[in-house]
């Protein structure tokens, strides 16, 4: 049987060898560029789902997370500097408690090395981050923090979209001394949003012409707030103003209808500007209640779209018609900051406080921590849609000034 005949040794050149050694390390460090670029974009976050935290969380937030990691990951996943790569969300419930806020986030950014993180929910959880998020230099985009604390610890790496307690706080005094009012009754939660707030609206006040003839405070978590609101209701305020959180909000409401407490404007914060608020008053027992909002679906035709899709994905439930827009806001500028970016965090800031961002409220830039481009609002409930109306050049419709009997 013929043997096969031995193939001779192929003998490669110097150069043939060289070249196929630098073909072999291009091809290993490749390697681990393919994987960087189809690895998800790891972003965590803690945020309140049970607690009473809750009701606020998850209108003004967590449904807005969802929403922007569902849309960019339809698109393909987040522009990573000209690369698409899935969003991992990587969450947790902080049960509406600041040492829980804390303990996330300081595994988020610590241990884990996520590569973005987004805000809680609240003044309150975002005053004991903030400092935190700064140390490790993780940008925060925080849409319902309204404390000018958080402003004066000039931390760089924290910003807030809301307007402030003096922006919002000037609009509203400013909207109650052009139609008249005299006379004011205030009540606030006693927490750091409550007392802030108060104590702009007393500065603000002062040289207006409007006297604050009663005002009080009360614990978080209240559950009869009718003593208050029976003795405001003997001093026949023009105006009343409640610095309140969605439950107290709605409770107000309610305890001051069956009380019989009808000012000619009734101002309350946070919820008012809720769905929520117009299907547990209905819309006739809201029409003429003002607070708290900054923007509606007639706002832009950008707000018009987020404000659709957030309804649609999840089965009707509406956005706020305030920090829900200032969410959606800073989803938008965090996207835009790792399109062009990357995500180098330390660019990502830089990125955030030089610009002039264009969203769906508006333009936005910022003045260290503080959001200077959007101006103070008042909102009301007008034929079931909550309307800006102060002041009258972002209004969407005309302020009723002599709100409407409860029904």
């Amino acid at each position: 049987m013929a043997q096969p005949t031995p193939l001779k040794p192929v003998q490669k050149s110097r150069r043939q060898l060289i070249q196929g050694a630098a073909a072999a390390v291009g091809a290993m460090s490749f390697a681990p560029g393919l994987i960087a670029q189809s690895a998800p974009v790891r972003v965590g976050y803690a945020m309140a789902r049970t607690g009473p935290w809750t009701g606020g969380a998850q209108v003004s937030q967590e449904p807005n997370y969802l929403l922007w990691a569902d849309e960019q990951n339809a698109a393909g996943g987040l522009d990573v500097k000209g690369v698409r790569r899935k969003i991992e969300l990587i969450s947790s419930d902080d049960r509406s408690d600041t040492e829980t806020v804390v303990r996330t986030y300081e595994k988020l950014m610590g241990s884990d090395k996520v590569d973005l993180v987004l805000p809680p929910w609240g003044s309150n959880a975002n005053f004991a981050v903030a400092p935190l998020a700064n140390r490790f230099g993780y940008p925060f985009l925080a849409p319902t923090a309204l404390s000018r604390r958080l402003i004066e610890m000039k931390l760089p790496y924290f910003f807030l979209l809301l307007q402030q307690p003096a922006p919002m706080t000037n609009a509203l005094v400013d909207m109650l001394k052009a139609n008249g009012c005299k006379t004011l009754a205030c009540i606030y939660v006693d927490d750091l949003f409550g007392l802030e707030n108060f104590a702009a609206l007393k500065v603000a006040l002062q040289g207006s012409g409007i006297q604050m003839i009663e005002d009080k405070s009360y614990p978080g978590g209240v559950k009869d707030l009718s003593p208050v609101l029976r003795s405001m209701k003997d001093k026949n305020p023009d105006a009343f103003v409640g610095f309140t959180y969605p439950p107290d909000t709605i409770l107000a409401s309610k305890q001051a209808k069956e009380v019989g407490f009808n000012p000619k404007f009734f101002y309350a914060s946070v919820g008012t500007a809720f769905q929520l608020y117009k299907n547990v008053m209905t819309p006739a027992g809201a029409e003429g209640v003002l607070g708290m909002g900054s923007w509606n679906g007639k706002t832009s035709p950008g707000a018009k779209a987020y404000f659709d899709a957030h309804t649609k994905k999840f089965g009707g439930k509406e956005p706020d018609r305030w920090a829900s827009g200032a969410c959606w806001a800073g989803m938008e500028i965090l996207t835009n900051a790792v399109k062009a970016q990357g995500l180098d965090r330390k660019a990502i800031r830089d990125y955030v406080a030089n610009t002039t961002h264009k969203t769906i409220i508006g333009d936005i830039r910022f003045q260290g921590s503080e959001n200077i481009g959007t101006p103070g609002t008042v909102s009301q409930w007008q034929n079931g849609e909550f309307e800006v109306v102060w002041p009258p050049k972002l209004a969407t419709a005309k302020l009723n000034a002599a709100k409407a009997a409860w029904k």
